[in-house]
């Protein structure tokens, strides 16, 4: 019997989402991006609400029992993410409105701000739709 996995990969900017998009495969697992802002030289992103659903976010993947691959956006510095050209913002794939954000790809499911820091919402986003 297979053991379910979660895969975790970090990306550290627009480009690199972009070319992560561009290598997705049909048949991998579910797949999860969480938009989060930069990190500090402290190790703690610069946004608030992402500092508190970080850690909510960590302990439920790594509870979670599921073939899913789940993917850390950084969106860039207050300044970066606050334009209003952001591409995280402008972006058709994305619409961003608010940091951070759980997007299921190839769904219209997310979570948005505190909603990212609810256990429950993350269950319920990553539910089965058998």
């Amino acid at each position: 019997m297979v053991k379910n996995k979660t895969i975790i990969h970090s990306l550290n900017d627009y480009n690199e989402f972009k070319n992560y998009l561009s290598n997705i495969k049909d048949n991998q697992p579910k797949l999860y991006f969480f938009f989060t802002g930069k990190k500090k030289d402290n190790g703690r992103s610069w946004c608030i609400y992402c500092q508190l659903a970080e850690p909510v976010v960590k302990a439920f993947l790594s509870e979670l029992k599921k073939d899913i691959t789940f993917v850390y956006v950084d969106v860039g510095d207050r300044d970066y993410w606050k334009d209003r050209a952001c591409p995280f913002r402008t972006d058709s794939r994305t619409k961003l409105m608010v940091i951070p954000t759980i997007i299921k790809w190839k769904g219209v499911q997310r979570l948005e701000g505190s909603q990212c820091n609810n256990r429950e919402l993350l269950q319920m986003l990553m539910e089965d739709e058998d």
